[in-house]
């Protein structure tokens, strides 16, 4: 996970060779990328069986115009009371006839097709004509699963999911994830931006706004937390903590904004800094009159224009789910104010049409954001 993705201002990933992005990934020889138990070709310890074989709607690339899905508000409730109580999923895969072609081998990752991200515990390649996969040990099965429960439930245009599953790497021993998507045809409103006309960002906008308000229309099921009410896995609430502990004190999930608050001044504490743990007592007193009132809402969590895909048709598409879950109202904004940290050109504007918008508490979100992570 990207500790300052959420600091510091959209920058376009680098392409680099694809030799670059080889390391990560273990070759399998036989691998029978058809076989829905096992892609890679790896034992049962390494790739845990538990694919339901049902069919996603749901991706990190691309998904065609004509996939997007909707549903009533009593279906969306009972989708999302569905999808809170369901377990973890070890791995999930597509039926086989659902694939445009054989699932991707570990030697064809391995030696993908165009590196579109070389990050440390995270690699994200484009295998062939179809396939983009996201590997690596800081990669978690949780963000497949928002995708799952964001274009299932939510009807939300992202890219279609065909695949997450775990499996245990050479020679650390350590469990890479592995998400398999469909490959996006078009480039991000970051790469776009400069050479579109008002209209065609107006336009955008439009687009995105209806998304957001029909992600953020979703029946909220009461908590603070990850999807299936589990520990947050965004970075300002992870806590490193003694491999024993059976789970992360500061992630939640939280039942109360407070308790939301809470864990964020504790995040000062555990810092170890005598300057940040004076203003931890700062926020522990301010919080309650300044933070509060927001109701738990879905979020994307990164709402950055490197993350929002336009497709050749023109449709948007939100791409990079990793930090999504049920966060307090204001979250979505503030973040994507803050991702603009530079200011160097007037997104914030479009931001103000795209999500209501909620000054004091991005100012507020921002300063802890800096003081945490600068």
């Amino acid at each position: 996970m990207e500790t300052l993705s959420r600091v510091l201002p959209d920058s376009t990933p680098q392409l680099v060779d694809s030799a670059n992005g080889s390391a990560s990934a273990s070759a399998s020889a036989n691998t029978n990328a058809n076989a829905m138990a096992n892609p890679t070709g790896q034992d049962s310890d390494a790739v845990p069986a538990g694919g339901d074989g049902s069919v996603s709607d749901d991706g990190f690339c691309s998904g065609s115009d004509s996939d997007s899905s909707t549903a009533d508000s009593s279906t969306t409730t009972q989708q999302s009371e569905s999808a809170e109580t369901a377990p973890r999923r070890a791995s999930y895969f597509v039926a086989a006839d659902e694939l445009p072609e054989p699932l991707p081998t570990d030697a064809a990752i391995a030696a993908p097709t165009q590196v579109l991200k070389d990050a440390t515990g995270c690699m994200v390649v484009r295998v062939g004509e179809h396939y983009v996969v996201k590997y690596g040990v800081n990669v978690s099965l949780t963000e497949g699963e928002n995708m799952l429960f964001a274009r299932d439930t939510c009807g939300l245009p992202v890219p279609r999911v065909y695949a997450f599953y775990s499996r245990r790497s050479s020679p650390s021993g350590r469990h890479m994830g592995y998400i398999v998507m469909e490959c996006v045809r078009g480039a991000t409103l970051l790469d776009r931006w400069s050479g579109m006309s008002d209209a065609d960002k107006a336009d955008a906008v439009r687009q995105l706004r209806r998304i957001l308000d029909k992600m953020r229309s979703v029946p909220s099921p009461g908590y603070y937390g990850c999807i299936g009410r589990r520990p947050f896995e965004e970075s300002l609430f992870w806590s490193c903590p003694d491999p024993d502990q059976p789970q992360d004190p500061l992630a939640g999930p939280f039942d109360t904004e407070d308790q939301f608050n809470g864990a964020v001044v504790d995040k000062y504490l555990q810092t170890g800094s005598d300057r940040l743990s004076f203003r931890a007592a700062f926020y522990r007193r301010a919080f309650p009159s300044v933070l509060h009132g927001h109701r738990s809402v879905f979020t994307h969590g990164d709402l950055q224009r490197k993350n929002i895909v336009v497709r050749d048709s023109g449709e948007i598409v939100l791409i990079d789910w990793e930090s999504s879950g049920w966060l307090p109202s204001y979250w979505e904004y503030a973040v994507a104010m803050i991702s603009e940290g530079d200011w160097r050109n007037n997104w914030h504007e479009y931001v103000a049409d795209a999500l209501d918008e909620y000054h004091n508490e991005y100012l507020w979100l921002s300063t802890i954001f800096r003081e945490l992570w600068c």
